[in-house]
């Protein structure tokens, strides 16, 4: 998912020819994934109730504020860095669906 280095921590929990499935843990606020842009679509499946604040490519910040276990789905081709706004350890779960999805 990453082109460039953030201090988030990835870890790649299942991959195959139609899913990456990635933990991404924050461990305190301020941590990042790192500038980025998605090449498939996928799906967010946070592990805390709190905040990430989004940078977007025009200089923007957002914040998403997430609950437990409640997904969210993106396309392909956004681009982003995703920070930590909380005070405490935070993790969520992607799902990075890699097969093309019109049908054959």
């Amino acid at each position: 998912m990453c082109d460039a280095t953030g201090t988030a921590v990835g870890t790649v929990l299942l991959e195959n020819d139609r899913m990456r499935v990635t933990e991404w843990r924050f461990a305190k606020k301020g941590d990042n994934t790192g500038w980025h842009r998605h090449a498939y679509d996928y799906l967010v499946i946070p592990m805390f109730d709190g905040t990430l604040d989004i940078d977007l490519p025009d200089g923007t910040r957002v914040q998403a504020h997430l609950k437990n276990g409640v997904p969210y789905d993106r396309k392909a081709g956004v681009e982003h860095d995703v920070i930590s706004g909380n005070d405490f350890e935070c993790a969520f779960i992607e799902v990075e669906l890699l097969e093309d999805p019109r049908p054959a």
